[in-house]
């Protein structure tokens, strides 16, 4: 019998919330399994997976093949303080990248070589002492 660890989905419509279960890789995503070994909660952020991590080795020792993504939270859950950094690293650039984008856009907008183009291509004023001609619809002022 050939088994997997993978994911068994939980949850409501929009909210998804899965458990880590051994099972046999013939049986559907959401049927039979053969054990429970931890939980996962992709909404959440930080430390959001639990993982019995003596019965993942249990398992893969007697030949069970984790699933891509349950293999990912393997390794997060057996060394949290290297998921962290990396999360970190992620969010210090995700921070980051908006900042840049503001810069870039304001730099052209501010650079000195433009403002005498912007000058030159604003319409001539009128003069003051000229009147000004009626708007659409209006009676010229007598």
């Amino acid at each position: 019998m050939a088994v997997a660890i993978r994911l068994r989905r939980e949850g409501a419509l929009n909210r998804p919330y899965f458990k880590v279960v051994v099972a046999d890789k013939r049986s559907p995503r959401d049927g039979k399994f053969i054990e429970i070994i931890g939980t996962y909660d992709p909404k959440k952020r930080g430390n959001n997976s639990t993982l019995k991590l003596d019965r993942v080795e249990y398992w893969i020792s007697k030949g069970a093949q984790p699933s891509d993504t349950v293999r990912s939270l393997i390794k997060k859950n057996k060394n949290p303080e290297a998921a962290a950094k990396k999360a970190a690293v992620i969010e210090a650039k995700k921070a980051a990248k908006p900042k840049a984008a503001a810069k870039t856009e304001a730099a052209p907008a501010q650079s000195p070589a433009s403002a005498p183009a912007a000058e030159a291509a604003a319409p001539a004023l009128a003069p003051e002492s000229a009147p000004a001609a009626p708007a659409a619809g209006e009676k010229p002022a007598s």
